[in-house]
């Protein structure tokens, strides 16, 4: 259901509808008439309205699908609709404090590899959160320097690709047809000249371009041979991606456990750390952090969970990978939100 316009609020509603959300996400319970009407938990005066007149309202926020009364209380809590409204157009963002900032860095800068930078991370997102924090692992691409391709018998070779770092993997390639030594090294050496110096799709793309525009010189043999050495590779380039998820025991907590059903179902989402790679994935091209809420994300429809996301770029500008938070719809959005958002431009310092 899509949300009516901030403007199509009066004064009123929008001010009983912003005292609504935000005393649910820091209590996590349903605002009744008589909380409203009572001293402001900000330490301001009452509402200047009768508990009558408050209960019109949150009905009147409730028909228009912001608002939601759960059967055992006579309260109201945000639909998803009212969060996304509440997200977009009205929540104030707290950004992190001097000290945070420093705290975030001091220990996301501490002496070792990069892999434990990102264990950090992950670990620092979920206690600055109180929820489950993730961190998707950068895919790296080396700069390459030569390709081999060494004769395995029955119609298979060995593909043995050397980065400029000095790194080596191996791929065994199934071949159509048998190919002989030469034809085997023709095809080595025309992918080494192509890829030298060049990541793996840079070089494919290249090559990929000079095979369909005809001006190769390669025979049909060896034109197979390195079309089938491109696929390999190409293949490996789509594995699934490294997920670091630290902190899913802090969203068992006294208010989830209450509705085991739904944490059982988050857990089992988490679980399938594919699908949660692919959800973070889908916020690398975001300018800035996303934040999915509910249902707004297939995996997380059951469970009714949200996810702030954002990408982490290295010291060059490109986005290398995707960090975030997940948890129930009543995490602290303005707190969080800046919180990953910071986190994640610190991280992107440490990427090289």
């Amino acid at each position: 259901m899509a949300s009516p316009p901030l403007t199509d609020l009066t004064d009123r509603a929008r001010e009983i509808f912003r005292l609504v959300v935000e005393g649910y996400l820091d209590s996590g319970q349903p605002v009744g008439s008589k909380t409203l009407a009572g001293p402001r938990a900000d330490g301001g005066g009452r509402l200047n309205l009768s508990p009558a007149s408050i209960r019109s309202v949150l009905a009147e926020l409730e028909v228009l699908g912001l608002l939601a009364a759960p059967h055992t209380s006579a309260g109201r809590m945000p639909t998803e609709t009212g969060l996304r409204l509440f997200v977009d157009g009205m929540m104030q963002v707290a950004e992190p404090t001097a000290s945070e900032r420093e705290a975030i860095e001091k220990r996301l800068g501490a002496p070792g590899p990069i892999e434990a930078a990102l264990e950090t991370t992950s670990a620092l997102l979920s206690d600055l959160s109180g929820a489950a924090g993730m961190v998707m692992v950068p895919t790296r691409e080396p700069r390459l320097a030569q390709l081999s391709l060494v004769s395995l018998g029955q119609n298979r070779a060995l593909a043995v690709l050397v980065g400029e770092d000095g790194g080596i993997e191996n791929r065994v390639v199934d071949l159509a047809v048998a190919a002989t030594a030469s034809q085997l090294e023709q095809a080595s050496n025309y992918i080494t000249a192509r890829l030298a110096g060049r990541t793996l799709a840079e070089a494919s793309a290249a090559m990929r371009r000079e095979l369909a525009s005809g001006q190769s010189q390669l025979d049909s043999a060896s034109r197979a041979l390195v079309e089938r050495g491109l696929a390999v590779w190409s293949e490996d380039a789509a594995r699934r991606p490294v997920l670091i998820v630290r902190g899913a025991s802090n969203l068992l907590d006294e208010a989830a456990l209450q509705d085991i059903e739904r944490v059982r179902q988050l857990l089992d989402d988490l679980e399938s750390k594919q699908s949660v790679a692919e959800l973070l994935d889908s916020a690398r091209e975001a300018e800035a952090t996303r934040i999915f809420i509910g249902s707004e994300n297939r995996l997380f429809a059951l469970s009714g969970s949200s996810v702030i996301a954002s990408p982490y770029r290295d010291r060059e500008g490109r986005v290398v990978g995707v960090l975030g938070v997940i948890g129930p719809t009543r995490l602290n959005y303005a707190r969080v939100v800046p919180m990953v958002d910071f986190t994640a431009r610190s991280l992107g310092k440490l990427i090289g």
